[in-house]
């Protein structure tokens, strides 16, 4: 017990020191570049205006929303994973990113621009557009698997032909958009971290505050529903209602990541791979190291593609494919 938390330690502590270097790297590099001199002399108040301009409102914000939205990704493929049972389970392969961004599109189809929507009205309007689409997805996915309980087979087959419904209803009303919002809703699906500005992190923190502490509570509940489903009701657990709450609590994750960062591919199916590989399936431990690893990964790649890839200006959930893909081929290999 000692020697997993003291590797669960480390491993968070790794964690850590990566995410905070990527965070220097990214307030170092863009088109305003700070030396890090400039960057440690602004963080103790010594700075210019200029480098607190730069520094506070325009890079922080974006580092701590591409955190906020990998950690809700990671944590929300992690809870697909555990009541499916299913190493291929992620939001956006189960239709909850297709059903939160298609909430968006059509809002802001029917409602305004893609600009009106990215108001500051929006930055919290749009979240709860999201999540309710999201929430209206999987109420959608669970009444159409339930056959006296839900059944993880069912609920992954059912989530996929939802996908590819809303897939489908996506492109017909982006279709319906303007030119300009069309391109600007096509990158934003495509994983793009626009919402730079401290409003949408404001809007986002109180569903943090909310669903963190609760999936960490419950990190048990994941355990057993990772277990054989009779097993599971041996063990005294009421299965459909615990897994409801937390295909639920997932969704709401999704939904949340979706508004502020678009519908960003894969960061939910291989982070709880690669943090089971580092601290095992407990869940108490996979939890918080899989958040880890979504929040590293997707501000690397967020810092790939708007300084590294500038001229491309990749969004990050097209680096984050890139980077993925290879991944995923081989736990396809792998999964029988």
């Amino acid at each position: 017990m000692m020697r997993r938390k003291k590797r669960v330690l480390f491993v968070s502590g790794i964690l850590l020191l990566l995410i905070a270097a990527v965070a220097v790297i990214s307030f170092h590099l863009g088109n305003v570049t700070l030396t890090i001199e400039e960057i440690f002399q602004t963080v103790l108040g010594k700075g210019d205006s200029r480098s607190e301009l730069v520094l506070f409102q325009i890079r922080l914000p974006s580092i701590v929303l591409a955190i906020l939205v990998g950690m809700a990704m990671a944590l929300s493929g992690t809870i697909l994973q555990a009541i499916t049972r299913n190493e291929l389970a992620d939001p956006g392969i189960l239709g909850i990113n297709a059903g939160a961004g298609l909430a968006v599109v059509i809002y802001i189809t029917f409602f305004g621009t893609i600009s009106q929507g990215l108001s500051i009205l929006g930055a919290f309007v749009m979240p709860a557009v999201a999540f309710s689409g999201a929430m209206l997805t999987a109420l959608a996915i669970i009444l159409l698997s339930w056959r006296n309980g839900m059944e993880s087979i069912r609920l992954i087959l059912v989530g996929i032909a939802i996908n590819a419904g809303l897939g489908a209803a996506l492109i017909y009303f982006q279709l319906r958009l303007d030119p300009q919002d069309f391109m600007r809703a096509t990158v934003w699906l495509s994983g793009d971290l626009w919402a730079t500005q401290w409003e949408y992190v404001w809007a986002v923190l109180p569903w943090f505050a909310v669903l963190l502490p609760y999936l960490i509570v419950k990190s048990n509940v994941l355990n057993i529903l990772n277990l054989h489903d009779d097993l599971a009701k041996g063990l005294g657990l009421k299965l459909n209602v615990e897994r409801l709450k937390m295909l639920l609590c997932g969704v709401a994750l999704a939904g949340i990541g979706v508004a502020v960062g678009g519908g960003i591919a894969f960061l939910g199916l291989i982070s709880p791979h690669i943090a089971r590989r580092l601290v095992g399936p407990e869940h108490r431990a996979l939890v918080p190291t899989a958040a880890l690893i979504g929040a590293f990964i997707l501000l690397l790649a967020d810092t790939i593609g708007k300084n590294l890839l500038s001229q491309l200006s990749l969004p990050a959930g097209i680096v984050v494919s890139i980077i993925s893909v290879p991944y995923f081929i081989y736990l396809l290999l792998r999964v029988k």
